[in-house]
């Protein structure tokens, strides 16, 4: 394994020269990682459907999906109009894992379908049929449909423990659910997706937040059989009631091992592992390497034991707290200061003992979430050792902001 400080080293000549800000990809470890997630899906016989919205650069995605041998199949897509840009690519099997009841996604969708793509678009309501059906029936096709069962923590009544996604919490509600969509002339029922976020997305070795770690530690645990179960029964219901599933999809990074071995599952995804930015660091049973970085240049020595970076105000998504925040990575042991944090145009940080860095040299940062590093830089330099050997553009960096 690679001493932090020889990676800090080499990473600094490998973009030596480079403008700062920069963002790039240490490609080693995001094959290492790719290898990782893969045999978990692989020895369980499962394919591994990579969850787009984490990588957000098309030159990483096709790497992905090379490197997977045929266990990485299809993509998780999240807005209609990046599925239509990464159909232009030439991708197929795609699967929109967000509603929409725009008409404009829906002619988007529609049209890929009339065009012989294979999408499917995740459903949850009767309203969202409706400007479904209308969009395939204008193009006289059929729209592939995916019902989400909604698989959070209730353990008693009023109590909710996961994110607020689809309003069909039972097999039965998602049956009857499918009833409606057969109902349209020009929509089909193609899978299912439970994803169980509050197992997959919920740290469990937060050094933040430690007084926390063990009840979530005991909601993963104790959730387990419960989403098991509800899978199983929903997809032999909708089996049983005549509809074919295509698709059976649950699964995240931080629950790939246990949800490949789950037998009612047809596939599973993953997206953020690969790159495995900094809130994946904190899972107990998840051992991967850190693949993304942002380097931000030292401008400032305002005492000793502190630099200043230039920029670097790039805050996660999702419940405020200060493992949203960037963290200095390279050197390792560097710390934010409290006055101050991360900000957009400075980011004081404390130096780790005996580390000095002079005007210019960069800190390497790692980003909390995977995806979202993409959305501030134009593109990724691709690292192999210590040399730049590719400049990939990510969807920014295309003119594309598929949530803006």
């Amino acid at each position: 394994m690679e001493a932090p400080l020889e990676r800090w080293h080499r990473l600094r000549r490998a973009i030596d020269g480079a403008p700062l800000p920069c963002a790039l990809v240490d490609l080693d470890a995001l094959e290492r990682n790719g290898r990782t997630l893969d045999a978990m899906a692989r020895d369980h016989r499962k394919t591994l459907r990579l969850a787009t919205k984490s990588v957000r650069c098309p030159r990483l995605i096709s790497m992905i999906l090379e490197a997977g041998q045929g266990t990485v199949r299809g993509l998780m897509t999240y807005t209609a109009t990046e599925t239509a840009f990464l159909a232009g690519q030439g991708h197929d099997d795609l699967l929109l894992a967000y509603p929409t009841a725009q008409r404009a996604d829906a002619e988007l969708l529609a049209g890929l379908c009339a065009q012989g793509k294979t999408v499917a678009v995740m459903c949850d309501d009767a309203a969202q049929l409706a400007v479904l059906d209308a969009a395939a029936g204008r193009v006289g096709t059929t729209l592939r449909v995916c019902i989400e069962l909604d698989v959070s923590f209730r353990p008693a009544r009023g109590v909710h423990l996961g994110g607020r996604r689809s309003p069909l919490h039972t097999p039965a509600a998602v049956l009857g659910f499918a009833a409606r969509v057969r109902s349209h002339q020009h929509l089909r029922v193609d899978g299912i997706m439970a994803y169980e976020g509050h197992i997959a997305g919920s740290t469990d070795k937060n050094p933040f937040t430690p007084a926390m770690n063990v009840p979530k530690r005991l909601v993963k645990l104790l959730s387990k059989g419960s989403v098991a179960r509800a899978r199983a029964e929903t997809a032999r219901a909708l089996r049983a009631a005549g509809h074919e599933l295509r698709v059976v999809n649950g699964g995240g990074t931080g629950s790939l091992r246990w949800a490949s071995a789950e037998h009612a599952l047809t596939e599973v995804s993953a997206g953020s592992g690969y790159v495995d930015s900094q809130l994946f660091s904190y899972y107990r049973d998840l051992h991967l390497e850190p693949a993304a970085f942002f380097a931000l240049q030292v401008v400032r020595r305002p005492v000793s034991g502190i630099v200043t970076c230039h920029g670097g105000g790039y805050v996660a998504s999702g419940e405020a707290g200060v493992d949203r925040l960037p963290t200095p990575a390279l050197p390792e042991g560097g710390a934010l200061i409290g006055f101050e944090g991360a900000g957009e145009v400075q980011t004081p940080v404390q130096l780790p003992p005996g580390v000095e860095l002079a005007l210019g040299e960069p800190y390497f940062f790692r980003h909390a979430k995977a995806g979202e590093l993409a959305e501030h830089v134009n593109e990724y330099l691709l690292v192999r050792g210590d040399r730049v050997v590719e400049r990939a553009p990510t969807y920014r960096g295309l003119g594309h902001c598929f949530l803006g």
